[in-house]
């Protein structure tokens, strides 16, 4: 094997390994989960948490967001949505468990009625704040 094809193999295994660091970060939201497991400087740290009514002040940032859990609904599609107001259309704050990361959850009912902390990237879905919970240990249940 000649100099050149060893550099062309060499390149193709690093574009690879590039690109699954990158999927990586896209997958976990911006933070490793090798990052946020060592809890090194973590963006999902152990900051102050918010209450849900100001959430939408923190949006574009990971952060922590709080609130009594009114109602774990989920929807025909399978996506589990944690309701902090009686009319969630009403409410400024919004936290979503997708139908494919469902199965990493236990009952997420049994939220209901408990206040809880979430963490994680605080984005804006149809004019309310909103996180996307992906793992169980985004969620912190204070009581």
């Amino acid at each position: 094997m000649t100099r050149k094809h060893k550099l062309v193999i060499v390149a193709a295994i690093l574009a690879v390994l590039a690109i699954i660091g990158v999927r990586e970060i896209w997958v976990s939201g911006g933070v490793s989960r090798r990052t946020a497991a060592a809890g090194s400087n973590s963006p999902m740290g152990d900051g102050p948490c918010v209450s849900f009514r100001q959430a939408s002040a923190h949006t574009g940032a990971e952060g922590c967001v709080s609130g009594l859990v009114l109602r774990a609904y989920t929807s025909k599609g399978g996506s589990t949505f944690l309701d902090f107001c009686s009319d969630y259309r009403a409410c400024p704050f919004s936290s979503v468990i997708f139908a494919s990361d469902r199965k990493k959850f236990g009952d997420l009912e049994s939220l209901t009625g408990r206040t809880v902390e979430l963490r994680g990237l605080i984005t804006t879905y149809s004019g309310r704040a909103e996180i996307i919970i992906h793992d169980p240990s985004q969620i912190h249940v204070l009581q």
